[in-house]
């Protein structure tokens, strides 16, 4: 049975999220604020936190950043704020999704076991991706072993999700990969809600791999390419 941390300053929100997880199986646990959040995080295991941005105390953001100092537990961020800034600094502390209030329990609940069960199937793949080293061209660099990038020897510093956008470009290479591909590969899952997630993540990712930057190629209406020829 997977566990997952709620945390939000309103009762009624935690309590809806709650009722919808135990209706798929989920065992839930609260936290009404930031620092609360950062405690049980860090003292016990779960499979997911969804957590709130605006709250008492210490906001979401800034919970988010205390427990990646010690785990890599996968977030789901809730915020009545849509703006592409709110979005994008939420995707660079590396989150795994982002859901705008007034939000559908269900489809929560969807991205929920979306996340978790792509964790899952990541960490059952280890094993395989040992056998991989280095993937080059010219002064960009990824260990698939290790997880770094680098390019001229500097270590770039990649969200999970920007990271495998770019491992799963650069192995296919000159080839024009599809929006649905790209979303199903690195979210798990058809994507529901707002399609700029991809996009999002997508403008951060260039904007981190400097140089290489024009080599990630938009094809309008399709998706993306990343051209070495």
């Amino acid at each position: 049975m997977s566990k997952i941390l709620i945390v939000d300053d309103e009762q009624s929100i935690r309590e809806l999220i709650a009722k919808y997880a135990k209706f798929d199986g989920i065992e839930t646990d609260q936290a009404e604020n930031g620092m609360e959040a950062i405690e049980k995080a860090l003292n016990e295991d779960f499979d997911l936190i969804i957590m709130d941005i605006m709250m008492p105390e210490l906001d979401g953001y800034s919970a988010v950043k205390e427990i990646r100092k010690k785990k890599n537990t996968p977030v789901i961020m809730l915020s009545a704020r849509s703006e592409e800034y709110d979005k994008l600094y939420g995707f660079e502390l590396g989150i795994d999704d982002y859901v705008t209030k007034p939000f559908s329990s269900k489809e929560l609940i969807m991205r929920v076991n979306a996340v978790i069960n792509r964790y899952k199937n990541n960490n059952k793949e280890e094993v395989k991706e040992e056998e991989k080293n280095i993937w080059s061209y010219q002064s960009l660099e990824i260990d698939l072993n290790a997880y770094i990038v680098t390019v001229d020897k500097n270590r770039i510093d990649l969200t999970p999700k920007e990271y495998e956008l770019l491992v799963y470009l650069c192995q296919n290479a000159n080839r024009a990969i599809t929006r649905n591909q790209l979303l199903e590969k690195v979210w798990g899952y058809n994507f529901y809600g707002d399609d700029r997630t991809l996009d999002t993540h997508m403008k951060s990712l260039r904007k981190k791999i400097g140089k290489y930057s024009d080599n990630i190629i938009t094809i309008r209406r399709v998706g993306y390419r990343f051209e070495t020829e």
